[in-house]
């Protein structure tokens, strides 16, 4: 299952207190559980779930020796030493899958919460598919206002370009001949002063609304191919990435033009690259519990720049659930549509004898989705598909307005020189 591929693994040490001896081997971090492995043997020295640690925390052995101690329920400690490439980065990435899973929508540990029915499992997955086409609505929104904005420069220029043709005409057979500098050539050199003025602020006051936040995640943040995980945060802004340190600190900011390619190692880990002619790329690494949340929005942005890298195909054999949000939403139609299916076709018997319910019938007679949980699944159902018809909507309606944007773009193209080989021939 893809639940139980490591998303991150170090080789280290564990103390196994019943024989008072270390053993060398490898921890593994997996979306539920902490485990260590041996070199020797196959099976597991130990395994954590991470809903039942109580404590991570870096202490020192008897003997001065750093560690790093997972304190599990029930008081039993975990002790873990030689870690590479040090205890800092391990514990900065444990402690931020473990801080997730305790900050789960359900807002308690899931060792505590009661166990979710199959109808709440359907409606949790029906609503971060919808919270994802929500996020993939707000970029085709944008998307479409920066259409907008650009046919209305087109139309701006093509009616500069006509008062140009009629310019360059009375230059060509002046009515009259010019002596000294020309009256209307100097109100019409200020009037682009101006022109050019306002736009340039209009411009600028339009880039600093584009900055809107679209989604922001805690994350473990490391440049290059340095092996140093510090925490920090990942935000998806429409027009550029920012990545910032613990203390919300910008390191970078990759604007939405400069990102080259977007490398997916995991569902939770990816890799953001800048390419430079003359000096090193500017590439940083991300691994965050709610990647699947950026993940989404980064596909719909960059399209052709994501690359889905060899070793991300071995999360796709079987669904598996992030700490904080489920995964699996693309199949939430076919979930929705056999579950409903199944409580539809169950055969619930009207009248059962007294004192002739076997085991069966009581499990019969439980269905696996209520009534109330079928109607919600149906509103959330239909407000997907509402959004999804809205998306293909302005989907086509950029379409056209590329058309549009093509014809506009080469009509001025052609206009431009023109107009350039008539002021050459005036020169």
């Amino acid at each position: 299952m893809s639940r139980d591929i490591p998303i991150h693994s170090w080789p280290g040490s564990y103390y196994i207190n019943t024989e008072k001896r270390w053993v060398s081997g490898a921890l593994s971090l997996t979306c539920t559980t902490l485990r260590f492995t041996s070199d020797k043997a196959e099976d597991s020295l130990a395994s954590v779930r991470l809903s039942r640690i109580v404590e991570i925390k870096m202490e020192s052995s008897s003997f001065i020796f750093s560690t790093l101690t997972v304190l599990e329920e029930g008081n039993v400690k975990h002790w873990f030493g030689s870690l590479r490439p040090n205890r800092v980065v391990v514990y900065n990435v444990l402690e931020h899958f473990w801080r997730e899973r305790l900050l789960s929508p359900s807002g308690v540990p899931t060792s505590k919460a009661a166990p979710l029915s199959k109808g709440k499992e359907l409606i949790s997955l029906v609503s971060g598919a919808q919270r994802r086409l929500e996020d993939t609505g707000k970029v085709l929104t944008h998307q479409g206002e920066q259409f907008d904005n650009i046919m209305q420069g087109l139309d701006k220029i093509e009616s500069d370009l006509g008062v140009a043709d009629k310019l360059l005409s009375e230059l060509e057979s002046p009515p009259w001949w010019p002596f000294g500098k020309l009256p209307w050539k100097s109100q019409q050199e200020a009037k682009g002063e101006q022109a050019a003025q306002s736009h340039a602020s209009g411009s600028g006051s339009k880039g600093a609304g584009r900055q809107g936040l679209i989604v922001c995640i805690p994350a473990i943040v490391s440049k290059g191919g340095q092996l140093d995980l510090k925490p920090g945060s990942l935000t998806v802004l429409v027009s550029s990435l920012e990545v910032r340190d613990s203390s919300s600190r910008l390191l970078h900011c990759f604007e939405r033009g400069e990102v080259d390619d977007v490398r997916v190692h995991s569902p939770y880990e990816l890799s953001v690259r800048q390419r430079f002619i003359g000096r090193p790329d500017i590439c940083y690494r991300l691994l965050s519990a709610r990647m699947p949340e950026a993940l989404s929005v980064l596909e719909m942005q960059y399209k052709k720049k994501v690359e889905f890298m060899p070793e991300y195909s071995a999360f796709q054999t079987t669904p598996a659930a992030s700490p904080c949000n489920p995964e699996g939403a693309d199949s939430v139609w076919s979930a929705a549509t056999s579950l409903l299916q199944h409580c539809h076709d169950t055969e619930v018997p009207l009248e059962v004898p007294a004192g002739d319910l076997t085991q069966l019938q009581v499990k019969v007679l439980q269905p696996t989705v209520t009534e109330a949980e079928a109607q919600e699944l149906k509103q959330m159902l239909l407000q997907l598909k509402n959004l999804a018809l809205e998306a293909e909507s302005e989907l086509e309606r950029q379409d056209e307005a590329l058309d549009v944007l093509a014809s506009s773009t080469d009509r001025a193209t052609m206009n431009i020189d023109r107009h350039s080989r008539r002021m050459r021939k005036l020169l």
